[in-house]
């Protein structure tokens, strides 16, 4: 099969997946300039002018830059809590000698095994640690996210710190090194393109959480982006308009942070995966 051919192929099918994938969006677009009633009524259908009273009554009901300031304070807590850990121990198990082989492949696997557990499934386990050490607030979020990211994180990084030459280590401990400076000034600037793709992954899932933040947040003062959608919602009656459009607002900064850093991801993952 000539390139031309397999192009007329692959780039319908790509057109197609493109579709596939932008609709959703685009539908929720849609349906943000419309009422509640219409959305029930006739969800498919174009709405009928460019209605924006679904975003003015979601920046009225809705604290947005006490929302945003939350959700960056968790991800920033989160992010600096779990990269240290992670690294640290990606770091040990990739490029330091383990007097027992066996050691080194148990931690890791011990460390990897957390990807095969839903983070879900410990919503209850992780509630009663919170009540008994007393966690509350924004902690009682930030602490869970660091644990439910370290399988992922080491995954990643490990993959990619193996790859590193050894003999780079060996010449800057003849130049003096300790482990220390190893560590944090020769090894952690070259593994940058995988931590960037570790901080893209992790800022948007927390951006997007919404099991545990449900679970363990109680003060609305404390409440992220994710659990401002929760307003709309009565006990007798649902505000669609009001629900789609502040997704809409959660959504449109994801999708800017994730074209700006579209690059580093692909980067850190073919480095992370495909020399590991």
């Amino acid at each position: 099969m000539t390139k031309k051919q397999t192009r007329l192929i692959l780039y319908p099918v790509m057109i197609l997946i493109t579709l596939v994938v932008v609709f959703p969006f685009l539908w929720m677009l849609m349906l943000s300039f419309k009422s509640s009633g219409e959305i029930l009524s006739d969800p498919l259908a174009f709405p009928t002018s460019l209605n924006l009273e679904n975003f003015a009554n979601a920046l009225n009901t809705l604290n947005f830059p006490q929302l945003y300031a939350n959700t960056f304070l968790i991800c920033a807590a989160s992010l600096i809590f779990e990269l240290a850990i992670t690294f640290l121990s990606s770091f040990a198990l990739a490029r330091l000698e383990f007097p027992v082989p066996k050691v080194r492949t148990l931690i890791y696997s011990f460390l990897i095994l957390g990807l095969s557990v839903s983070p879900f499934i410990l919503l209850f386990p992780v509630y009663k640690i919170n009540v008994f050490f007393g966690l509350r607030g924004k902690l009682a979020l930030v602490l869970p996210y660091v644990a439910t990211s370290i399988s992922f994180n080491t995954l990643l990084l490990v993959g990619y710190l193996k790859a590193l030459p050894p003999e780079i280590d060996e010449a800057a401990i003849i130049d003096g090194c300790n482990v220390w400076d190893l560590m944090l000034r020769v090894t952690l600037p070259m593994a940058k393109p995988v931590i960037a793709t570790i901080v893209i992954f992790n800022v948007l899932y927390i951006w997007n959480e919404f099991p545990f933040a449900s679970v363990m947040l109680r003060d609305a003062a404390d409440y992220t982006l994710s659990m401002g959608t929760s307003f709309f919602k009565g006990t007798y009656t649902v505000d669609y308009g009001g629900i789609v459009a502040t997704s809409v607002m959660i959504i449109i900064p994801e999708l800017i942070f994730y074209g700006i850093f579209q690059k580093n991801i692909v980067d850190g993952m073919t480095a992370g995966a495909v020399k590991g």
